[in-house]
């Protein structure tokens, strides 16, 4: 996997000739194979040198893990980590990353709490300690995602699939040409991108995408406009002659029109110095998602966002800061627009394997919870580069785990139907619940869906859709409203969504002009059998709350509307809603700031023991029980 990531991590420069005197001149070859990322020479040369400095172990130990080989990595690690001399942090993390390669999850554990105690304000470490209990969640199949191997796949590598059109365009090395060049790493040939048609689950009818865009070297991942007429794309600077001699990472654009793509033209901040690279576009292709190593950054590779202004010129790229990016590598970003959901990939943020997929909500800026997807997207082995169409239902990512046909393969996979719940507590800033707080939730479409409020513990629950996006508002009075965003994409079934409120300094409060007791003796108003329509008597009470809302302009006032339980389930739902509507429009049209109140209906209310109506029993409930159930209360929120 990580021969067909691309390198981009900035190596420093060293002098060979320097360590001339302490290393031999196999370890010397070694390193400068090493240098140029030909990591299988480097093995053969440090496997023929006496006496490897630990210099030399670590970087035959680090070959080792670039070519798949764990197991010899952990055999190497193991030579020199043990006895604890000359350690620096980075070999307790690389050990521990190899180790929950090869499934020895408790040493894992072991070794990323010394690397937490060595380095504790390093990002991987506080990420670690943050989720290290969650290894357990992550790797079971929670069932939201179905993943089927592709039929395309070839004992190369094949990854990076991005949308274009009706069609999937992916990188992969399976040119076999003769006299192809190949690259350092494994001696393959270099990347090109193919196009694919999309059949169901699989990816048909694959053809080389465009011999003007594929060049000498690597080619590809690439991104492509909603329409399709304009590609972003990775390609190796073929022209970089620095003397640091690493061939850094650009990203080049290209336009179709007349039936034929233009000749790429560079990105603006592409550089000898540093990589650009995996870039993503939103769908008018006016703002780009990308990764690179330039300075400034958290660690190896970040991922970045620049956006084009009308005339065409691209901002300086920003970094989506500590929140997603770490001393790690965060790799192919993909950003769906529709669901507001950015994809990324990881080996900074603890998860099954090297790499993780990950995803979290980016709406106005904003990064939500980051979240492991788990498995089966993830594994204790690399998954990359994931992508979701724009109903957020199936998808596509690459993986080199075992049972593929080749280094890297491509798999499909579907998000199923699966009820979840969204659960938290609606809290102050020193830890302590609030009770009786009012939340409501709310869809990616900003409309109330659900409402509840909160006991003495504070605690709320709601049934969720899977694979939606959510908004929880809580209101208490002498509290700041707050809010929390959830997301049901990933493979939790229940979701944590705590609300933190600011109290009200008492200065600052809204304090009523007249005795609250007034309020309080508001009657439940009542509706006639199957009718929203307002009776006089319920006028009388609603002119109450209009007066008392005109005389106070910051109450604001929930009213809930419920039937008896007579019909259907769905009609009373339906006629409690109408009912609460109806009330909520007659205060509305007679106060200030009409937003200030909101009905709700709940549906039918389940009568005594003494006459019961469930599952269409007779019952010899009296007119006035039935009466007693269809109303509208009221509930101040705040004042």
């Amino acid at each position: 996997m990580k021969n067909k990531i691309i390198p981009i991590i900035c190596f420093l420069l060293f002098s060979f000739q320097l360590l001339a005197q302490q290393k031999s001149s196999k370890e010397i070859q070694g390193d400068k194979y090493s240098f140029s990322y030909s990591y299988s020479d480097a093995i053969i040369a440090y496997s023929k040198a006496e006496n490897l400095t630990l210099d030399g172990k670590r970087k035959l130990a680090m070959a080792y893990h670039k070519m798949d080989n764990n197991q010899a990595a952990d055999s190497v690690y193991s030579t020199y980590i043990i006895n604890g001399s000359g350690l620096i942090p980075e070999d307790y993390i690389n050990y521990a990353m190899t180790l929950k390669m090869n499934n020895k999850y408790a040493e894992n554990l072991y070794w990323m709490d010394k690397f937490a105690q060595v380095k504790p304000t390093d990002l991987r470490a506080i990420d670690y300690l943050a989720n290290k209990n969650e290894y357990n969640n992550w790797s079971q199949d929670s069932k939201v995602f179905k993943i089927e191997m592709l039929n395309l796949n070839t004992n190369e590598v094949d990854f990076g699939p991005t949308y274009y059109k009706d069609k999937i365009v992916f990188t992969s090395s399976r040119n076999k040409k003769v006299f192809s060049k190949e690259d350092n790493w494994h001696n393959e040939p270099y990347l090109d991108l193919y196009m694919a048609d999309i059949d169901k689950t699989q990816l048909t009818n694959i053809v080389n995408f465009d011999k003007n865009i594929n060049g000498k070297m690597h080619d590809g991942p690439a991104t492509f406009s909603k329409t399709g007429t304009t590609m972003a794309f990775t390609r190796n600077n073929y022209h970089d002659k620095s003397k640091d001699r690493i061939v850094e990472l650009q990203i080049f654009f290209s336009d179709y029109s007349d039936g034929k793509w233009s000749t790429p033209t560079p990105f603006a901040y592409n550089s000898i110095g540093y990589s650009v690279g995996h870039p993503c576009f939103n769908a008018a292709a006016n703002t780009m998602y990308f990764i690179s190593d330039m300075p400034g950054g958290f660690g190896g590779s970040d991922i970045y966002k620049t956006t084009k202004d009308g005339s065409g010129i691209w901002s300086k790229p920003v970094n989506l800061g500590n929140q997603i990016n770490t001393e790690g590598d965060e790799l192919f970003p993909f950003y769906e627009e529709n669901s507001m959901m950015l994809f990324f990939t990881s080996d900074g943020r603890y998860g099954l394997g090297g790499l993780d997929i990950f995803i979290c909500e980016i709406r106005d800026d904003k990064i939500g919870k980051i979240i492991n997807v788990g498995a089966p997207l993830n594994s204790r082995f690399d998954d990359i580069s994931a992508i979701a169409n724009d109903k957020m239902s199936t998808g596509y990512f690459s993986s080199n785990r075992p049972g593929g046909k080749g280094t890297d393969d491509m798999y499909s996979f579907s998000i199923q139907k699966i009820d979840k719940r969204i659960q938290g507590v609606v809290l102050q800033k020193n830890g302590n619940p609030i009770p009786k707080s009012f939340v409501k939730l709310y869809n990616d479409k900003d409309l109330v869906i659900d409402s509840v409020i909160t006991k003495e513990d504070g605690a709320f629950i709601f049934k969720a859709a899977n694979n939606s996006n959510f908004k929880l508002v809580a209101v208490k009075e002498t509290f700041a409203d707050g809010n929390a965003f959830a997301t049901t994409l990933g493979t939790e079934l229940i979701v944590k969504a705590d609300i933190i409120l600011t109290k009200i300094p008492i200065k600052e409060q809204i304090k009523p002009k007249a005795d609250l007791a007034k309020i309080l003796e508001l009657n439940e108003i009542f509706f006639d059998l199957n009718k929203s329509t307002i009776r006089e008597d319920a006028k009388v009470e609603l002119d109450k709350i209009v007066a008392i809302m005109n005389e106070y302009p910051k109450m604001r006032v929930e009213l809930s509307s419920f039937t008896d339980c007579r019909a259907s389930e769905k009609y009373n739902q339906i006629l409690s809603d109408s009912r609460a509507k109806a009330s909520a429009k007659y205060i509305k049209s007679r106060i200030s700031k009409p937003s200030r109140i909101f009905g709700k209906g709940y549906g039918e209310v389940k009568n005594s023991s003494d006459c019961p109506c469930e599952n269409n029993a007779i019952t010899e409930c009296t007119e006035a029980q039935y009466q007693e159930a269809r109303k509208t209360v009221f509930t101040i929120l705040r004042y």
